[in-house]
């Protein structure tokens, strides 16, 4: 399973950065492309997200660890039946905040998304109908995709780490 992962030391007490990565109406704060969530409720919520294109695309998550005591959430995005399903077939985010020096207010939080290709490329999205005709290409393939998938992930993971880093300061 593809996996991107990443660390960063922040300048910000582990209670603070807790309040903020647990409670799903920050992610506007600090994820990237996410404009509002909606439908908090029962450890669910819904992500409006801005594409580069301008579009709207909403994201279903579901909260599957939730421990405060040991600095860890962990959400998962709700796939079945949504246009996410024709790429992904698993795509899990774990948080971790862990307090490294209480007397300077600094923690580390370390971000891991995990996600599943489904092994079958989007054959039938919008960019693809309005995209003028293109020469043949190689071939899809989940070796590659795989590599494409991570790379995503761990640039998401950085402008995340950032945003939590501008909002604590």
């Amino acid at each position: 399973m593809p996996t991107a992962r990443a660390s960063r030391r922040i300048a910000a007490p582990a209670e603070q950065l807790w309040r903020i990565v647990s409670d799903p109406y920050h992610l506007p704060r600090w994820w990237p492309r996410v404009e509002r969530v909606e439908d908090v409720e029962d450890g669910a919520f819904t992500e409006v997200m801005k594409t580069r294109a301008g579009k709207t695309v909403r994201a279903d998550f579901a909260v599957v660890r939730d421990e405060p005591d040991s600095g860890t959430i962990v959400w998962q995005q709700q796939l079945e039946g949504t246009p996410f399903a024709g790429v992904l077939s698993h795509s899990e985010t774990e948080l971790q905040v862990m307090p490294l020096n209480e007397d300077a207010g600094e923690c580390e939080v370390t971000i891991e998304l995990r996600q599943e290709l489904s092994g079958r490329p989007p054959l039938h999205t919008e960019a693809a109908r309005d995209a003028p005709p293109q020469p043949p290409r190689r071939r899809w393939t989940p070796s590659l995709g795989g590599w494409l998938l991570r790379r995503a992930a761990a640039r998401q993971i950085e402008e995340a780490l950032d945003g939590l880093e501008e909002i604590s300061v």
